[in-house]
């Protein structure tokens, strides 16, 4: 068994798509009109067969408080992996990235914590 796909909840799918692909360099793989949505995912470009990240609408009544109580309490909702969160902290700051935790030093690891713009809080990870 793998992940193949995975989702991030967002309020608005054309700008998602802006920051997910000109801000943090992921590659759009699939954008299938689905009605007023559209099944919009992105890949790595190191792994462009790899996991696909689902750009999904938040539309359900339950997505919002659930973004809104996580974001309220600080915690992200997913977390992507880099090699220096340090350099990527600093080149995602260059580029306007807002966010709520600046790199910490956690024991075997580092992380960050950034906004992207469609109401999710996510954190970067690395040693």
């Amino acid at each position: 068994m793998r992940i193949t796909i995975t989702s991030v909840f967002v309020d608005d799918q054309d700008k998602a798509l802006a920051f997910y692909t000109d801000v943090l360099g992921f590659v759009k793989k699939e954008d299938v009109p689905l009605g007023e949505a559209k099944w919009l995912t992105v890949v790595s470009p190191e792994e462009p067969d790899g996991t696909e990240l689902l750009l999904e609408p938040d539309t359900h009544p339950a997505a919002g408080p659930f973004k809104e109580a996580l974001v309220e309490d600080g915690i992200p909702f997913t977390s992507f992996a880099v090699d220096d969160v340090h350099a990527e902290f600093k080149r995602l700051r260059e580029l306007g990235v807002r966010f709520t935790q600046e790199p910490a030093d956690m024991g075997d690891v580092t992380t960050a914590v950034f906004d992207d713009t469609c109401g999710n809080l996510i954190q970067i990870a690395g040693r």
